[in-house]
């Protein structure tokens, strides 16, 4: 669904993000994990289309991104961290607009207004003016805009970001549920969040991936790469008690998973499948 080959993005000659290199299958739900400044964001805004790379390739669907924009578009949802509704518009009336600019056939905009109201648990507020709602709320109304043309792949920027404890369980049962039917693609910088609904997880920072693998596999590496870190730290104060030595092994890919929390180094920017 996603293939991303060298990309690469400049602002004044410093690197936002440099040569990423990963996929995302049909009907996965890969978390994007890093801290702010990672280049997550700007990963997003390249494949929905919003900016161009200063190099690289990447398609959605088959489609190249910056050859074929208007074809790839039209198989994404893309919701930006900060969503950008009309505040002045009742709810209804807002997804009835945007539904006629994405080319929603006149006939069906009612029904698929309808559904997405349904699905993103927007009926209760359908009247109600959009600056008067909730920040939760209006979390749900930009996925509900981002679903309304059927699209085959969802970007989210920070879903959960700004909102409370029950409103993020909320939208994070939500997102669960979209990944039965859609891809997605899912930004945020909590462990947790993609260890609830992600089935791969593409971790980044300072603009280059630094390890691809699911939740369960990078939690196991992270706990036992604590224990390896007890036992080196045991082993080295019992050599210079001793004068003898206690060798550490070195796994990279134990390593890879520390940047996580460590930050240390850049990684090699590709994702493995």
């Amino acid at each position: 669904m996603i293939k991303v080959e060298n990309l690469t993005k400049r602002y004044a000659g410093q690197a936002a993000i440099r040569d990423l290199n990963f996929e995302v299958g049909k009907g996965e739900v890969m978390g994007f994990l890093g801290p702010n400044g990672a280049g997550k964001t700007t990963t997003m805004r390249i494949l929905a289309g919003f900016m161009p790379a200063t190099s690289g390739r990447a398609s959605i669907a088959g489609f190249d991104i910056f050859e074929q924009s208007l074809q790839a578009r039209t198989r994404l949802g893309y919701m930006p961290e900060n969503v950008p509704l009309y505040s002045d518009m009742r709810v209804t009336e807002y997804l009835e607009y945007r539904a006629a600019l994405k080319g929603v056939p006149h006939r069906r905009i009612a029904e698929r207004v309808g559904d997405v109201k349904e699905l993103c648990g927007v009926k209760d507020v359908e009247r109600k003016i959009i600056g008067a709602l909730s920040k939760g709320y209006r979390q749900r109304v930009g996925l509900a805009d981002a679903l309304l043309h059927e699209p085959d792949l969802l970007i989210l920027d920070e879903p959960t970001i700004g909102l409370d404890p029950n409103q993020i369980r909320q939208v994070r049962e939500l997102i669960k549920n979209l990944g039965r039917q859609h891809t997605i693609l899912l930004s945020t910088h909590i462990l947790p969040e993609v260890e609830m609904t992600c089935s791969r997880v593409i971790i980044i920072h300072k603009g280059r991936i630094e390890a691809c693998d699911t939740p369960e596999n990078l939690l196991g590496q992270i706990r036992k790469s604590s224990r390896k870190s007890r036992l080196c730290a045991m082993s080295r104060r019992m050599s210079m008690g001793s004068g003898m030595s206690f060798p550490c092994a070195s796994n990279p890919a134990l390593t890879c998973v520390r940047k996580f929390f460590g930050w240390q180094q850049h990684g090699t920017g590709r994702c493995a499948n």
